[in-house]
């Protein structure tokens, strides 16, 4: 049965360091397939539109993200290819609660990774389902949204506050 894992918040340390890919004996592993049913139900239950590994404490390249669909996995997720045409839009981030800002992100990206399988997956994601890609997968490299945003538009006063943290 998954469980809900707790969320990192700004200033934790893994939300600033570099992911490491699985191996395809670590991604068959029960402990990796927990990890990823566990995030699943994570994201579901905080609302979120994608949930990355670091987020909730595992320095390891793997992301959920909410489709209308259902949920995808994405393990060793790299970005092949990126729009020129950009847009900017409102971000948010359960790691930075009550916090967001305006980032201009690519419209359409071109992704190659694993699903939890080890099967190779490699598509074209365009609108608001690129942006989720691009955020989670900057996770993975511990970029963080406020490192792109332009602007904050809500929650300048809690940033401050977490920053005070580190």
């Amino acid at each position: 049965m998954a469980k809900i894992l707790p969320i990192k918040i700004f200033s934790c340390p893994i939300l600033r360091q570099k992911s490491r890919d699985l191996t395809s004996a670590e991604l068959k592993s029960k402990e990796i397939q927990r990890l990823i049913s566990d995030m699943q139900k994570t994201m579901s239950v905080k609302d979120g539109a994608g949930l990355a590994a670091p987020q909730v404490g595992h320095n390891i390249k793997v992301i959920v993200i909410s489709t209308k669909d259902g949920a995808i996995v994405l393990v060793n997720p790299k970005i092949l290819r990126k729009s020129w045409k950009k847009e900017l839009q409102e971000e948010g981030c359960l790691s930075l609660p009550e916090v967001f800002g305006l980032v201009k992100r690519s419209v359409k990206v071109n992704v190659v990774g694993l699903d939890a399988a080890g099967k190779m997956m490699k598509f074209k994601a365009s609108g608001y389902f690129a942006r989720v890609l691009q955020h989670e997968i900057d996770h993975l490299d511990g970029t963080l949204f406020i490192d792109k945003a332009i602007k904050i538009t809500q929650g300048e006063e809690r940033l401050e506050q977490m920053k005070k943290k580190t």
